[in-house]
């Protein structure tokens, strides 16, 4: 009972320190995408379509292999002029801890 007590108090103080440090950063605003930015994910997004509608099976291994790097390149490049927001791993334990302690 003393360990669950101190790991809770201890995430208290966790989640009651975090959102001060984070106050004092402004906030990202928006980004508009530019007519060429907004384009070009136009052209990603009917190429992935494209490729969605490809049929895998007739392919050789080599040519699999083409389809993936160029799919992996296009998701890099989307990624960078789209953003995101993203959690990370630990984010989502430390949520699923909090749900199983309070529930």
């Amino acid at each position: 009972m003393k360990k669950l007590r101190y790991f809770l108090s201890v995430m208290i103080l966790f989640f009651a320190i975090s959102p001060s440090a984070s106050a004092k950063n402004p906030t990202k605003e928006k980004q508009e995408l530019t007519d060429a930015e907004q384009n070009r994910l136009d052209e990603i997004e009917k190429r992935v379509e494209e490729i969605k509608a490809l049929d895998f099976s007739d392919l050789n291994k080599e040519e699999k292999r083409d389809v993936k790097m160029e799919l992996k390149e296009m998701k890099k490049e989307a990624r960078a002029l789209g953003g995101g927001v993203y959690i990370s791993v630990g984010a989502i334990i430390i949520i699923l801890l909090l749900l199983i302690l309070l529930t």
